[in-house]
């Protein structure tokens, strides 16, 4: 069960990604990271694994390479690296809290399924640590452009809040943060989501190489809308960040009990 964090400048704090150890959302992250604490560490892993999701490495050994003090790199997934990181590089002591990310790009509805960003954080919840992701959608015109700053401005109230969050249920909770694509002063505010679902789904593009041998390549979300109502998806379009309470216990409760009239 993870702990509520009453002074972050004590806490031990563990940031990762799935962007690679290099990712300029990991040095924004960072930053903010050492504005709250002074015992923070760094074990990300040593490429991009974007899409990466829930994945550990099995079948061959994995290797860390020490970059600095507390800053290391993993030749594996984000899950991986949470998991080198609490259960080894920081065993003697554990962190306080997990931060993932900053994410290239937004992990809502859909996405948080198959987002490393995420779990990266929810591997840090499933081994007691209050965990927290974090992404930032391009601008909203040209998604060559990221508003750092609007992470910075907003992300170290926000990671505050969240370590002393102290309701009835934390042995199986994350939190997924969205931040939208627009600079800080045009940020309407912050809201307390449900995941959405987006209303069409994911495309599959056929194309041929040079060769002339076909292809198939996973395409994009055509459409970010939803009918979900108060989802991510609509808030984060409306200029707002958005927070999304996420657990790792996938049983559907209502259905369990509603299923055991079939096999008394």
């Amino acid at each position: 069960m993870s702990k509520i964090i009453h002074d972050l400048s004590k806490a031990r704090v563990l940031l990762s990604n799935d962007d690679g150890i290099h990712a300029e959302g990991l040095a924004v992250l960072e930053d903010v990271a050492r504005n709250l604490s002074d015992d923070v560490w760094v074990i990300a892993p040593e490429v991009e694994q974007s899409a990466a999701s829930h994945s550990l490495t099995l079948r061959r050994p994995l290797r860390e390479r020490k970059l600095g003090d507390k800053r290391y790199s993993i030749d594996g997934t984000p899950t991986d690296c949470v998991l080198m990181g609490m259960k080894y590089l920081m065993k003697g002591q554990r962190p306080d809290l997990v931060l993932s990310g900053v994410n290239v790009g937004a992990n809502l509805g859909e996405d948080v399924i198959y987002s490393g960003t995420v779990a990266a954080a929810m591997e840090g919840a499933i081994l007691g640590a209050r965990s927290i992701a974090l992404s930032l959608r391009p601008d909203n015109h040209d998604d060559t452009v990221y508003h750092w700053n609007t992470v910075r401005k907003f992300a170290p109230d926000i990671i505050r809040k969240l370590s002393l969050w102290q309701g009835q249920e934390t042995s199986n909770l994350l939190f997924n943060v969205n931040f939208p694509g627009i600079p800080a002063d045009q940020v309407k505010g912050v809201k307390v989501c449900r995941q959405g679902h987006r209303d069409e789904e994911t495309t599959v593009v056929e194309g041929s190489d040079p060769n002339g041998r076909p292809f198939l390549w996973v395409g994009q979300f055509v459409s970010h809308h939803t009918s979900v109502p108060n989802a991510d998806l609509t808030a984060i379009a409306e200029n707002y960040i958005t927070i999304t309470p996420l657990k790792y216990d996938l049983t559907d409760h209502g259905v369990l009990e509603k299923m055991g009239q079939l096999f008394p």
